[in-house]
């Protein structure tokens, strides 16, 4: 069965939480950078996944920024889509959020948000293709044009690098 050629981001759309306990912390007493950038690349490797109806691999982090400080004791939450695909690629945005375990219908708080690069491959390893993206609304379609953006500044700088090393050469 063949996957249809254009699915909207929530198709895929997926959310992650997790209670940030003592096995998370850093020496500063906060959440580790790598705990929160761990479960941003699961959960948008499990949109990429189900979006490409098939394994994907993490291929790039176009950005990760880190908005707050999360705490021991805080919910975090992942919420992630796929923003703009391509050939065999897919762009995945991630929004994390956190609130305190214990106070019930306060506002989350936006911690970090990044952009990931997924590559679905076959069984041998090599790319396949993965259907492309229906924008359903105006926020989708602005995700869509900056992905766009993100995309093209990632190959310039791609390009530069191995010219670069050519002439090197």
């Amino acid at each position: 069965m063949s996957a249809p050629l254009l699915l909207p981001p929530s198709h895929a759309r997926t959310s992650l939480s997790l209670l940030m306990d003592q096995s998370h912390v850093n020496l500063l007493g906060t959440v580790h950078g790598g705990v929160i950038m761990r479960l941003v690349d699961s959960t948008a490797g499990a949109v990429a996944q189900r979006h490409s109806g098939g394994p994907a691999v993490t291929a790039a982090m176009d950005d990760m920024a880190f908005l707050e400080p999360v705490k021991v004791g805080d919910i975090v939450r992942t919420m992630a889509q796929v923003n703009w695909a391509g050939r065999t690629s897919m762009e995945i945005g991630v929004r994390v959020e956190s609130e305190p375990w214990n106070e019930a219908g306060r506002e989350p708080l936006h911690v970090a948000s990044a952009y990931l690069v997924f590559v679905a491959v076959e069984d041998a390893g090599g790319p396949r293709l993965v259907p492309g993206l229906r924008p359903e609304s105006a926020t989708e379609r602005r995700r869509m044009r900056e992905a766009e953006i993100r995309r093209s500044h990632r190959l310039a700088r791609k390009a530069e690098i191995v010219a670069g090393r050519a002439s090197d050469g």
